[in-house]
């Protein structure tokens, strides 16, 4: 099966595509931590911690610690266990696991198989599988269950900043596709032109992270897990959940 980033090496280069994905992830980390600093999320993160050790009524054992990382894995992170809406828990599976499958098959694809026009008939299979999940997902939330169109009643086309990370996901992965069928056609123009269209919605992708809610997916753990240890060792300051046979 015909490896999807062929046609971009023998534009490009392997050693072209490679850079470029190194750099990709660069800008994710440094955006991360640009954020972090800006908004002050790892200061608060500390602060909190101090505070909820400092009113803690118990001291959790490592077991129990070993036994809240297995559920706010298992939970929190593989199934979206904070979103009560099915729907959006749905949805936000699909994009995860899409977006995970696709980006391991891409950095396979790249540096894998750099210098070859075919790869194993699995990869390029698991990379449009990847893919398309993001945008079964991502669509799906992207037109009926943003919260400011579903309560609110805005239009559908309404943007704000929050929907930034959504937007250029969706825009670069469905280009993604789009540069692979048309590369399809063995058109060197056409297949250059929507390359660089993948290109530029890619790294608008990547580059955007202190503004989008890109690096809310290295947040949420550790916010779920806190909030799990703190519920365990008496220094939660939420109230009890409700009894449901009440």
């Amino acid at each position: 099966m015909p490896n999807p980033f062929a046609p971009a090496n023998e534009l490009l280069g392997p050693l072209f595509m490679q850079v470029y994905v190194v750099l990709m992830i660069v800008a994710v980390v440094a955006g991360t931590v640009f954020d972090m600093y800006h908004k002050g999320s790892a200061k608060f993160f500390l602060q909190q911690r101090r505070q909820s050790r400092a009113a803690a009524t118990r001291k959790l054992s490592g077991s129990e610690l070993a036994t809240i990382v297995a559920c706010t894995l298992s939970h929190d992170i593989a199934t979206f266990g904070e979103f009560c809406n099915r729907d959006r828990r749905i949805s936000h599976i699909f994009m995860f696991y899409g977006f995970v499958l696709y980006l391991i098959t891409t950095l396979v694809l790249v540096f894998g198989y750099a210098d070859e026009s075919r790869a194993p008939a699995l990869l390029p299979l698991l990379w449009n599988l990847g893919a398309l999940m993001v945008l079964v997902g991502g669509y799906w939330f992207f037109f009926l269950l943003r919260v400011n169109v579903v309560h609110d009643g805005q239009p559908v086309w309404r943007l704000v900043p929050a929907d930034l990370f959504i937007v250029s996901l969706l825009a670069s992965v469905t280009a993604a596709l789009l540069y692979e069928f048309v590369s399809l056609a063995a058109s060197p123009t056409a297949t250059g032109v929507f390359l660089g269209i993948y290109l530029f919605l890619t790294t608008l992708l990547f580059v955007t992270i202190p503004w989008s809610k890109f690096a809310h997916m290295f947040y949420k753990p550790v916010v779920a897990f806190e909030r799990r240890v703190e519920e365990a060792d008496g220094s939660s300051d939420l109230p009890a959940p409700a009894d449901p046979r009440i």
